[in-house]
């Protein structure tokens, strides 16, 4: 293992640049690395520095109701994170006054944090010497070891951890190398790796078996399952500028976001009746359905889905319900209020659209 070689590569070539790497406190490596979970640099920048303006330290994230939280993380995605996130800022706002533990364990055990992030904090802000294992350091690792399994296998997890622990316990500076790690993943050993470039061509067991481009080996195909779903912008009159929302319950699919009412279309159904039938069943209200406002595709986890938004009308918006049959609170809320309600990434896209068209009428009338 040429950890000179590596970190000689890092100083040169490595994202010295990127935000949360100018000052590697632990709050600011937690966020970053929450945040990049799943997503990508260049989405994280801009998202990683309003949250800090909003949030500069463990104490305001604490403070805040979970609705604020989740307005600023809105557009990430994957919202539990963000529940993890604000519930951790608790748990130290209360028993560790504000601070980080220093403790690996104490760190582990905050919620949302697993061995990675814990890796990361106690190596990156607080020099120890723990590892890091993520989707450029496995491909990496893979590659110099010549691993003829799937990254998701049990015994590959475990190998490529242990070669994770070889790395750093062998340096007074951990959280450098796992950085050049995690950059030469990210930079040069890519799906399609530059070995010309590589500082650890030498000891790359796959270069020297001719098995760059086999090796990780692919994981098992996911299997999609596609989906209609139909959204409700519901008007509390044909005058009125409020519309309907709802916001998840806990365990929901994105618990704590508002949204528009919305629901799977069965193959070979009428829409009209399924969607008055919902709309009774979940808001009490009676509906006068409109036009197709907006359609749009998108995935979540393993599901493709065909998503349609509709107008429609409440007939009797005095009785709206106070919550739905699942629980979900339910309000009337005034068009010019959207922007300050953290919605679901596709319940923005649609409340965009749903003030373009309130606008287009506002400004014909």
């Amino acid at each position: 293992m040429d950890v000179s070689r590596l970190l000689h590569w890092y100083s040169e070539q490595g994202r010295h640049d990127l935000p949360w790497r100018q000052n590697p406190t632990p709050y600011h490596v937690w966020i970053s690395e929450i945040m990049l979970q799943q997503t990508q640099v260049t989405t994280v920048k801009d998202y990683y520095a309003r949250f800090l303006q909003a949030f500069p330290d463990i104490a305001t994230l604490a403070a805040a109701s979970e609705e604020e939280v989740l307005r600023y993380w809105e557009g990430l995605g994957y919202y539990r994170r963000a529940r993890q996130l604000h519930a951790a800022a608790r748990i130290l706002q209360e028993e560790f006054r504000g601070t980080f533990p220093t403790d690996f364990a104490q760190i582990l055990a905050l919620p949302g944090i697993g061995r990675y992030t814990a890796g990361a904090i106690a190596s990156f802000a607080l020099g120890q010497p723990y590892p890091i294992l993520e989707a450029n350091t496995q491909r990496l690792f893979a590659r110099l070891l010549a691993l003829q399994l799937p990254l998701d296998n049990t015994e590959a997890t475990r190998t490529l951890w242990k070669f994770a622990e070889e790395w750093v316990g062998q340096t007074i500076l951990p959280g450098e190398v796992n950085l050049a790690l995690m950059d030469l993943g990210n930079l040069v050993c890519t799906p399609k790796p530059r070995c010309a470039v590589c500082p650890l061509i030498q000891e790359c067991l796959a270069f020297q078996q001719g098995k760059t481009a086999q090796i990780p080996v692919p994981k098992q195909k996911i299997s999609y399952e596609s989906r209609h779903e139909i959204a409700i912008i519901l008007r509390k009159s044909a005058h009125s500028e409020e519309i309907c929302l709802l916001r998840y319950a806990p365990g929901k699919r994105w618990a704590g976001l508002w949204d528009f009412p919305r629901t799977s279309l069965p193959e070979e159904t009428s829409r009209n009746t399924v969607l008055k039938k919902f709309i009774r069943e979940t808001t009490g209200l009676k509906i006068r359905l409109g036009k197709q406002l907006h359609s749009l595709r998108h995935g979540v986890t393993r599901y493709r889905i065909f998503l349609e938004a509709y107008l429609a009308v409440a007939l009797n918006p005095e009785e709206l319900s106070a919550s739905t049959p699942h629980g979900e609170s339910i309000r009337w809320v005034s068009t010019q209020d959207l922007p300050n309600y953290p919605l679901s990434s596709t319940g923005r896209i649609l409340a965009e659209k749903w003030l373009a068209e309130w606008a287009d009428k506002h400004r014909s009338s």
